[in-house]
C-alpha cells in the first residue's frame, strides 16, 4: 500500500499573510510530497509495505540500518499533522478542557506559551517543538530533525516545525517572529484539544 500526499487542510494562500502560498508551495509541494516519495520507494517490496506510517515509526526508530526509512515516514507523519496544527484565523487561547489542563499543568497559559517558544526558539538546527500527553500529564517537548514524540510513548497534541524550509521565505532568519505569529495566528486550538485524550 503506497503512501499518499494528503490534502492540505485549506487553500495554499488560506494562511497569507502569516504564512505565504510560495512558503507551502515549497514546504507541502516539495518537502512534503518528496518524503512521501523516498519513503514509498524505500518500503517497496519489503515487510513495511502494508504497515501502518505510526507502525513503522516505531519499529524504525533508533535502528541506524533503517533510518532513511524512519526519517522519511517520521517527516510524512510530522508534517501531515504540522498542516493541522493550523487554521486561517487561528491563535488566541484554547478553551474548555484543554484550557484548564494547561493552567494546571503549567500555572498559566502564559507559562505554557513561554515554555513553548523556548523549546521551539531554542532547537538548534532543525526540528520540531510539540506540546504532548505523557500519561495524564501535558509536557512540552523538542526533537530534533525527523524525530517524533511518539517512539517516547508520549501523544502528540500539538508541533510546531521549526525547520528553516517552515519559515525562511516568509521569515528569513527570525526564527521567533515565525513563531509568535504561529501562536498568535495560526494555531488551531480545537484540533490540539480533539487530540486530548
Amino acid at each position: 500500500m503506497a503512501f499518499t500526499l494528503p490534502e492540505l487542510p485549506y487553500a495554499k494562500d488560506a494562511l497569507a499573510p502569516h504564512i505565504s502560498a510560495q512558503t507551502l508551495e515549497f514546504h507541502y509541494g516539495k518537502h512534503h510530497a518528496g518524503y512521501v516519495k523516498k519513503l514509498n520507494a524505500a518500503i517497496e517490496g519489503t515487510d513495511m509495505a502494508d504497515k501502518s506510517l505510526e507502525d513503522i515509526i516505531k519499529a524504525t526508530a533508533g535502528d541506524p540500518e533503517k533510518s532513511g526509512v524512519f526519517n522519511n515516514a517520521a517527516q510524512v507523519w510530522n508534517h501531515t499533522f504540522y498542516w493541522q496544527c493550523m487554521k486561517p484565523g487561528g491563535g488566541g487561547k484554547p478553551t474548555g478542557a484543554l484550557a484548564k489542563k494547561i493552567d494546571a499543568e503549567f500555572g498559566s497559559f502564559d507559562n505554557f506559551i513561554s515554555e513553548l517558544k523556548s523549546a521551539a526558539g531554542g532547537q538548534f538546527g532543525s526540528g520540531w517543538a510539540w506540546l504532548v500527553q505523557d500519561g495524564d500529564s501535558l509536557k512540552v517537548v523538542k526533537t530534533p530533525n525527523a524525530e517524533n514524540p511518539m517512539t517516547e510513548g508520549h501523544k502528540p497534541l500539538l508541533t510546531i516545525d521549526v525547520w528553516e524550509h517552515a519559515y525562511y521565505l516568509d521569515y528569513q532568519n527570525l526564527r521567533p517572529n515565525y513563531i509568535d505569529t504561529f501562536l498568535n495566528n495560526l494555531v488551531s486550538w480545537d484540533f490540539v484539544s480533539s487530540n486530548m485524550a
